[in-house]
């Protein structure tokens, strides 16, 4: 009888301890239900279903990358929004300063013959404005969006690779010295 008692205080606590867990999940389903959820990897559904919708595949800096269902007529910075925004670079040597940072979009359409071409272009400063162009450019069936973050080098990067270069070239001007005294 005590053995009884024992495991059903165990069962309690564990379904105490777990009633948390369990709201949490039930929320978490309830945003996969909502507008965007993922059809499978890499696939993610942004339209509704029903809704006229193109395929655009996304791919680079972001933090989402993949194969997006998009309403017809989305815009380059809607989907910008829906895939999470441009990912941030991290880097344990130096400390990242956002003026510096560029992107690049590329918008790529399958023509024809099987080769891909660039059909828009867009450049700016993470800090700047998007272009006047990213709002009005509408995505259309089988566009690739690429995008590219980068970072103008700073000192730290130079002297970084000027003090490998050097170290390089003194252990070989020291193991040559050696090498000569045998």
């Amino acid at each position: 009888m005590n053995k009884m008692k024992i495991i059903t205080r165990i069962i309690l606590v564990a379904i105490l301890y777990a009633l948390p867990t369990i709201e949490v999940l039930a929320q978490q389903n309830q945003l996969n239900q909502s507008q965007q959820f993922r059809l499978a990897s890499r696939i993610i559904r942004v339209a509704e279903p029903g809704q006229l919708a193109d395929s655009v595949n996304v791919w680079g800096d972001v933090d989402a990358t993949g194969r997006f269902l998009v309403p017809k007529g989305t815009t380059v910075i809607e989907l910008l929004s829906y895939t999470g925004g441009m990912s941030t670079i991290r880097s344990g040597l130096a400390d990242l300063d956002w003026s510096k940072m560029r992107v690049e979009v590329n918008i790529h359409e399958l023509n024809s013959n099987g080769s891909s071409d660039v059909i828009a272009n867009f450049k700016y400063r993470f800090e700047e404005p998007f272009p006047s162009e990213m709002w009005g450019f509408k995505l259309k069936n089988d566009h690739t969006m690429t995008v590219r973050v980068k970072r103008r080098p700073s000192f730290r990067d130079y002297l970084g690779v000027f003090a490998s270069t050097i170290g390089a070239v003194a252990s070989t001007v020291i193991l040559l010295d050696r090498l000569n005294n045998l």
